[in-house]
């Protein structure tokens, strides 16, 4: 049998404190009961690369981060479980932190865990099997 495959999607306003997304994050994974461990990464779209919010999480964490584009994010849509028109207008897809962990999940994932907000932050949480 093989072991699940989570994925972290993020999403966050530009200058976003890291112990804001941080503190998100850690909610997300404790209400699943997932180890930051067990993630295969943290994923985002590549408008945000290098946001220190976003840098901060995967520093702490030990875990790579991936970007991907708002196109190949806008793909994910029919598997979200909150798609947002006011996203799609700003970054081009209808959801950032869903999609962001869907996609790095592959094909076969689900979400576990919602969008998830902060005040300036989104956090969504998805699983497949290898």
């Amino acid at each position: 049998m093989t072991s699940p495959i989570y994925a972290l999607g993020v999403g966050c306003e530009r200058g976003c404190a890291p112990d804001e997304l941080f503190d998100l994050v850690n909610k997300v994974l404790q209400n699943a009961a997932i180890e930051p461990s067990n993630l295969s990464g943290i994923h985002s779209i590549d408008l945000r690369r290098g946001e220190p919010a976003i840098v901060d999480v995967a520093r702490k964490f030990s875990r790579p981060v991936c970007y991907f584009s708002a196109s190949f994010l806008e793909e994910q849509t029919p598997s979200l479980l909150n798609p947002s028109d006011r996203v799609f207008a700003l970054m081009g897809c209808h959801g950032v932190a869903e999609a962001a962990a869907l996609a790095g999940v592959g094909p076969t994932g689900v979400l576990v865990v919602g969008k998830t907000k902060s005040a300036h932050a989104t956090a969504a949480l998805a699983v497949t099997k290898r």
